[in-house]
């Protein structure tokens, strides 16, 4: 009787530790796509603009002014205020880490200037999102500064 309880209990330890081991954050995780999906379908469906980038605790939002962001569902980045015009690229992927941004997705943002655009270049943590507003946040790895970013639908 001994012997039976012990392999029942064998058993069970063996199908939890399997199943616990098993899981993964969020590599597969349905909703981590289905938002990636969201938030891809809301960007390309807008045009946008800055309405508050924070870089290192100073305001430097009036640097984007008047420009409007049109984001390609090919990965290129648009920025025109009618009188430049520069390009770039973006894209949404999953970081797979345990830093408690919504679903561990970066919004990825690369302009290949050496003007104020350059600061935007940066794999971006979405704060939050909907069809209107993005939210992003990025903290540096090495001096542990705070930088903030929120597109508005133009």
């Amino acid at each position: 009787m001994k012997s039976m309880y012990c392999k029942s209990f064998l058993i069970l330890v063996m199908g939890l530790t399997l199943g616990l081991t098993s899981c993964s954050s969020d590599e597969n995780n349905p909703d981590n796509t289905a938002t990636q999906t969201e938030i891809e379908s809301n960007v390309t469906s807008n045009s946008w603009r800055i309405t508050s980038f924070i870089d290192s605790g100073v305001d430097e939002t009036n640097h984007f002014t008047g420009y409007v962001f049109i984001f390609n569902s090919n990965g290129t980045l648009n920025a025109n205020n009618g009188t430049n015009d520069y390009n770039g690229t973006w894209s949404i992927s999953d970081s797979s880490s345990d830093d408690n941004s919504q679903y561990d997705l970066d919004f990825n943002i690369y302009f290949n200037l050496t003007n104020d655009f350059e600061d935007l270049n940066d794999d971006w943590d979405i704060i939050s999102q909907s069809a209107t507003k993005i939210e992003l946040i990025d903290i540096s790895g090495g001096n542990g500064e705070i930088d903030y970013l929120t597109f508005q639908k133009n």
